[in-house]
């Protein structure tokens, strides 16, 4: 059975980065082994706006024409009503517990991202989220660096 990759921003951003830097290289790599051994790598619309909220504040015009045509590649996985009332369970329970992941303020991408694999999951779909910063997310989901994903 293949597995649900969940992109989160900083993969995303990786992967879309026009830089030949290793860290770049590397990311991309992985990603081409994890679609040639059946995986579904997934572009959520959360990690999509992160990063491109960002390139646009930057005036990253070469970030924002290969961010494009990632989200086309793979697979691109909405916001819906059903995610946004999990986030905000998610949310309530993080603070609940003393372990807010985002200032009170904030929209709080990681507890939709987060809810976003959980419902896959409760759909019986084996699915992580590939992220540089795991740790806000390990509380909701099986998350992966995508440095140590083989």
């Amino acid at each position: 059975m293949s597995k649900l990759i969940l992109l989160d921003s900083g993969p995303l951003g990786i992967i879309s980065n026009p830089s030949k830097s290793d860290i770049v290289l590397a990311c991309r790599e992985w990603a081409i082994r994890q679609h040639e051994q059946g995986n579904v790598l997934i572009v959520p619309e959360i990690a999509d706006y992160e990063v491109r909220r960002e390139l646009l504040r930057a005036e990253k015009q070469n970030g924002l024409e290969r961010l494009d045509p990632v989200k086309r590649t793979f697979a691109y996985l909405p916001i819906t009503t059903v995610v946004m009332l999990r986030a905000a369970e998610f949310w309530a329970q993080a603070r609940k517990a003393g372990r807010p992941t985002a200032d009170n303020a904030a929209l709080d991408a990681d507890v939709i991202l987060a809810a976003q694999a959980s419902i896959l999951i409760d759909e019986g779909s084996e699915a992580i989220i590939a992220s540089s910063n795991p740790r806000h997310l390990s509380m909701f989901v099986p998350t992966d660096e995508w440095q140590s994903l083989s």
